[in-house]
Formats: C-alpha cells, sequence, structure tokens
C-alpha cells in the first residue's frame, strides 16, 4: 500500500500516513512558468495499492488538475489500483441543473477522475448523496456523524440539546446525530434566492431554552449559519453552536462567525485550515486522520467500510 499526498491539504495525508505507519510515497508536483501542473512519482508503485489524499478545496481547479495527473503518472507507473482519497469533494453543489443552460458539474468531475485511471473514490459528507451515481467505479462516501457526535456528547454533557438543520435538504444528515445523541430536531426554512445569499422565513420547532447545535456539511461565507443563529435566538434559544464537516469559509467568512450568535463552531481538517481560521476565537478543528486512514486499512485489505458508521 502507498500513500501519495496532493498539495491541497498535505498536513492531513501525512496524518494519516502517520497513523497507518507509513511513509509518504516520494513524489514532485510541481509548477512550469506558465503554471501547468507537473508531477514526478520519484519511487517504484508497479503493482501497488495506491490511495492519492488530495480534497479539491480552493483554489479548486489547481488541486483537481493535481490530483487528475497525478492519478494518470500513477497508471502510466503501472499501479495495480488507484483510490482517489478526495475528503472535500469540489463542485458537488453543481449536482443539477439549477436553470436553463447550466451545466451539471458535479457529472463532469466524475467523469475526469474516473478518466484518469481512478479505480474507486474515498469521500466525506457528499453536499448531495446523488453524486455517488454520477461514477462508473465504488464510491465510499464516509459520514462525520459519529465523530461530532462524540465530541458533542464529551463537551455538551449537561445541556438540554437541540439538534438543528439549516435547511430542509440536510435533515438525514441533523436527524443522524439527533438519533445518535437522543435529542429533539428542529429545523430551519430558508429561501435562498442566488448563490451565496439565505434568508430565514421559520424555524420548525420549540428551541425556547434550548441548547442548539446546527449540524451541516459545509460553510461557505457563513451567510446560512450565521442567520440560522440568529433566527434561533430571536427564538428564544439558550445559546448557539455548530457542526458542520467542510471549512470552506471563502471571502469574509471567519469574521461574519465571529460577529455572529454562534458560540463555536466545530470544523474537521478536510480542508486546511487557512491562518485566520487557526486564529478565530470561535472555530476549532477536529481531526479526521484517524477515521480516513482506517477507511483506507479497509480498503486496502477489502474489508468492510461501511461498517465503521454502523
Amino acid at each position: 500500500m502507498k500513500i501519495v499526498a496532493g498539495n491541497s491539504n498535505r498536513r492531513l495525508a501525512e496524518a494519516v500516513a502517520k497513523t497507518l505507519t507509513l511513509p509518504l510515497t516520494k513524489a514532485s508536483i510541481r509548477r512550469f512558468a506558465d503554471n501547468e501542473v507537473f508531477v514526478e512519482i520519484q519511487e517504484n508503485v508497479r503493482g501497488e495499492d495506491v490511495f492519492v489524499v488530495q480534497s479539491t478545496s480552493y483554489p479548486a481547479n489547481d488541486n483537481l488538475m493535481e490530483l487528475l495527473i497525478t492519478m494518470d503518472a500513477l497508471r502510466r507507473s503501472s499501479a495495480r489500483r488507484i483510490t482517489a482519497v478526495i475528503p472535500y469533494f469540489g463542485y458537488a453543489r453543481q449536482d443539477r441543473r439549477s436553470a436553463g443552460r447550466t451545466p451539471i458539474s458535479a457529472k463532469l468531475v466524475a467523469n475526469l477522475i474516473t478518466e484518469a485511471g481512478a479505480h474507486r473514490v474515498l469521500t466525506m459528507d457528499l453536499h448531495a448523496g446523488q453524486i455517488q451515481g454520477f461514477f462508473d467505479i465504488p464510491v465510499d462516501n464516509m459520514f462525520a456523524a459519529p465523530l461530532f457526535s462524540r465530541h458533542i456528547k464529551e463537551n455538551y454533557p449537561d445541556h438540554d440539546l437541540m439538534i438543528v438543520s439549516p435547511d430542509v435538504g440536510g435533515v438525514l444528515r441533523a436527524r443522524a446525530i439527533a438519533t445518535r445523541l437522543d435529542c429533539d430536531l428542529a429545523i430551519i426554512d430558508k429561501r435562498r434566492e442566488r448563490a451565496g445569499h439565505s434568508e430565514v422565513m421559520n424555524v420548525i420547532g420549540d428551541v425556547s431554552g434550548r441548547d442548539c447545535i446546527l449540524v451541516d456539511d459545509l460553510v461557505d461565507s457563513g451567510g446560512t449559519h450565521c442567520n440560522a443563529a440568529e433566527a434561533l435566538m430571536k427564538n428564544g434559544a439558550r445559546s448557539v453552536s455548530a457542526y458542520v464537516t467542510h471549512g470552506v469559509l471563502s471571502g469574509g467568512a471567519v469574521a461574519r462567525i465571529a460577529d455572529s450568535h454562534i458560540q463555536m463552531m466545530t470544523i474537521t481538517d478536510s480542508i486546511l485550515a487557512t491562518e485566520a481560521v487557526m486564529n478565530s476565537p470561535n472555530i476549532r478543528q477536529l481531526t479526521i486522520a484517524p477515521l480516513l486512514a482506517d477507511a483506507i486499512a479497509r480498503t486496502s485489505s477489502e474489508s468492510s467500510v461501511s461498517a465503521l458508521f454502523e
């Protein structure tokens, strides 16, 4: 088994390799003067089971090209099997035609990954579960729910908790954690007029006097979660925290969250934290390295990955 790290989140790849007690495979991923990506695998991978760890986060196009070219280099180096380990799968929000004459970019990216040489994909908390069907190769979609549930139990032992989905589309994800914690579920009814801007319409559920925890798969501009926190407080919530798998946190999101009613937002390290995130007073990270390492080991040994979440 070999682990190859892209440049998008080398810190996570190193943590995964350390958990597996394996060295990272020597590889050079660099740029030509015109910014073309060049990849050189610097050790023998013939007949090996190779896992490429690369999130397609910002800059999404550069990181995606790194992933594709790395897999092509491995395929041409006669690797036996190539697994694309994509902790954060970019373009996942473009999973359907939102209007006339628009693309389904998630499907296009799935085709590119397959054609580049991936035999299977290992990812985490896809924005839309149906993206698994965009691939003609096996896809293991892991969940942060067990990790979040344990952390909530440890940090909120004596609180009257209410798990909250920030929109109707995330109800299944929020319900999974509410079931694990044996607590109630509320839903935010929101309207999104355009990408990146949302308006809270109603809070479905009685949150008065409750410690509310927003659960979501990703936070980008932070507007949805900040607006949801404000609505919950107006409806009598005692406190609002958030657990989000992917901290995209673009633009002024970190400052927006710092000035919001969110006491603490917990994200994973599926995306490399910026300096602003690391210095934020109310954003913290949980590592998914042990979970990824376990899934990689199970994939290599042909064991069940879904058993991790049962």
